[in-house]
């Protein structure tokens, strides 16, 4: 009889460490997911910087204030030169 005893012992032992063992796999594969999703936008974050850094290493960023700037002292000369032709 503790033969059999033993066995029912070893056999649960084997089923709680299945179980625990089956827990950690989904908390790893929980994880991972987590992980992965995290390295996309990383990814992605770190694409958008390098492209920034190489439009502002080949001067090829877009100056908005300098083009307001510009459109807007085009306009006072366009203003000012009605003014003189209604003159």
């Amino acid at each position: 009889m503790v033969d059999d005893d033993a066995k029912l012992i070893l056999i649960s032992e084997f089923i709680e460490q299945k179980l625990r063992k089956e827990k950690e796999l989904e908390f790893y594969q929980d994880e991972l997911i987590k992980l992965t999703k995290k390295i996309s936008m990383l990814s992605r974050e770190v694409d958008l910087t390098n492209s920034i850094i190489s439009l502002i290493k080949s001067d090829n960023v877009y100056d908005f204030r300098e083009k307001w700037i510009q459109q807007e002292e085009k306009k006072k000369l366009l203003e000012q030169s009605k003014i003189h032709d209604t003159e």
